[in-house]
């Protein structure tokens, strides 16, 4: 059963959320990202600075509320692996920067959690 061998439930709140849901909040993530990052660079294109926001976003977000906002759009936010606590500043930069790269991500066990995940010790679930 998917998420039992984290001890979370296999399906309603607390349950890992769908590699779809987790993709839609990425990509929800990275469009805001690019906008802001194009609110400076305008006329011209964002470029790589759109990286620089969906890093400091994601990053400022994790830690003060353990969702990113494409997360709390969809339902979703980031399991801590010491529940009630926030997430340690290091775990969030360095989960991160493995998603940057995103192939990290997309490398997934049987439970679907990505790399950039199981490196750091968390888990996307349903809110």
């Amino acid at each position: 059963m998917r998420g039992a061998s984290l001890g979370l439930p296999a399906e309603g709140p607390g349950s890992l959320a769908p590699f779809g849901t987790r993709v839609g909040a990425f990509c929800v993530d990275a469009f805001g990202s690019a906008l802001v990052a194009g609110l400076f660079t305008a006329p011209d294109l964002p470029g790589n600075w759109a990286l620089v926001a969906f890093a400091a976003v994601t990053v400022v977000t994790l830690v003060v509320s353990g969702q990113t906002p494409g997360m709390r759009l969809l339902g979703l936010r980031l399991a801590h692996p010491r529940p009630g606590q926030r997430l340690a500043p290091w775990r969030a930069v360095v989960r991160t920067a493995l998603l940057c790269l995103l192939v990290p991500a997309l490398v997934v066990d049987a439970d679907g959690r990505g790399l950039h995940d199981r490196l750091t010790d968390t888990a996307v679930v349903k809110d």
